[in-house]
């Protein structure tokens, strides 16, 4: 009697607890949560440009070609490639903050930039001390690259520059005499007139005089009284694009027909608005014509670039687009991010086929590559020819 009572208590407090007594209990399935992996980090590239200021035009259309470069090519070893960019104001101090940002708080693994000289070098001082491999798709200055490890560019440099006008205006325009006028607040605009005069009077020609403007000048009329009264068969301007188009604007109302000839840094839609008829026939050594691209990645980010902006591919936003391509090339190969394997990448870069052509970088850093001549026609820039180094 004491144990049936026993095993009935027992199974009343079995039951309390909710534990079957005859039944067994079915087995719930096991539910395991997946592990949420997160994605691996992106590679960050810095980029640095003047987006506002006087040289904003260059900017704008650079940051564009690089944006399409990394729309075409937005992974490389195993991650997204994410584009960093900051305003250097068209300011040399501007410049080298963007740099050290870049760098510091940013954690940038490589940066393509600056589009103008003066601010280039400003900025190259600072990666250069960091080890942080650099890439300007435009700036052509020597002193960019000189003395520097880590500091390429896209672009020919204006030594090579200077003796393709000189040889333009020899032996295509016929010139025996010329005048040049420079803007001497700035590195690119001094060494290019340098560079050109050296060349032209070692080829026989003869350079009456040089003068000299300033960034922002609006008058001058002082300079080309000095023209008429020495009649040069041409006027070579090596200066950006504002003050070559109010130059030409006021030689042509003077009078003055000779033929005018400038560099890359007047190429720009930006001319044509503000010089309009003046500008017509000026010709400029250049780095980019749509007519003179014969590589595949050329014609694809021609393409491309249409597609994303519907409009055409400019000589600054395709020189953009060979930085990105030239540096994502040189990790490709470094298998890296790492600075000096990237760097020591893009020192052994042998015949890239660019967008603006076949492209070979050195251990000092610049570039080996053909030029293209342009015209202004019509109120277009027209292509007249290539010209190897």
């Amino acid at each position: 009697m004491k144990r049936a009572l026993t095993i009935l208590l027992m199974a009343a407090m079995l039951l309390v607890l909710g534990i079957p007594v005859m039944a067994q209990q079915k087995e719930l399935p096991l539910v395991i949560e997946p592990s949420v992996i997160p994605p691996p980090p992106s590679t960050l590239i810095g980029v640095y440009l003047p987006m506002t200021g006087a040289a904003a035009s260059y900017g704008q259309s650079t940051w564009e070609g690089i944006k399409a470069a990394n729309a075409m090519m937005p992974q490389l070893l195993g991650r997204d490639i994410k584009l960093v960019l900051a305003d250097t104001k068209s300011d040399r101090t501007e410049a080298a903050k963007a740099v050290d940002t870049l760098i510091r708080w940013d954690k940038v693994v490589g940066i393509i930039g600056e589009a103008i000289s003066s601010d280039s070098i400003a900025g190259g001082r600072v990666g250069e001390r960091h080890q942080i491999p650099m890439i300007t798709p435009t700036a052509t200055n020597p002193l960019v690259t000189e003395g520097k490890r880590y500091y390429f560019r896209a672009c020919f440099s204006d030594p090579f520059q200077g003796e393709i006008a000189a040889m333009l205006a020899l032996k295509t325009l016929g010139a025996k005499s010329a005048v040049a006028i420079v803007d001497i607040t700035q590195d690119y605009c001094v060494g290019l007139g340098n560079y050109f005069v050296k060349s032209f009077l070692s080829k026989g020609g003869k350079v009456p005089f040089t003068a000299y403007i300033q960034t922002g000048e609006k008058d001058f009329r002082s300079q080309l009284a000095l023209v008429q009264s020495v009649k040069p068969d041409m006027i070579y301007v090596p200066n950006y694009y504002t003050e070559v188009a109010l130059l030409a604007k006021q030689a042509r109302d003077l009078g003055i027909n000779v033929p005018i000839v400038s560099g890359d840094a007047a190429q720009s839609a930006e001319l044509i608005k503000l010089g309009g008829k003046a500008v017509e026939g000026m010709y400029f050594t250049a780095h980019f014509a749509e007519a003179a691209v014969t590589t595949k990645l050329g014609k694809d980010i021609l393409a491309f670039y249409k597609k994303m902006y519907n409009k055409d591919l400019d000589g600054f936003g395709a020189m953009g687009a060979d930085a990105y391509f030239l540096l994502y090339d040189a990790m490709k190969r470094a298998n890296s991010v790492e600075g000096p394997k990237v760097r020591e990448a893009l020192a052994s870069t042998k015949d890239f086929n660019g967008v603006s052509g076949t492209i070979s970088l050195g251990d000092d850093g610049n570039a080996v590559k053909s030029a293209v001549i342009n015209q202004v026609k019509d109120g277009k820039f027209v292509y007249v020819t290539s010209i190897s180094p």
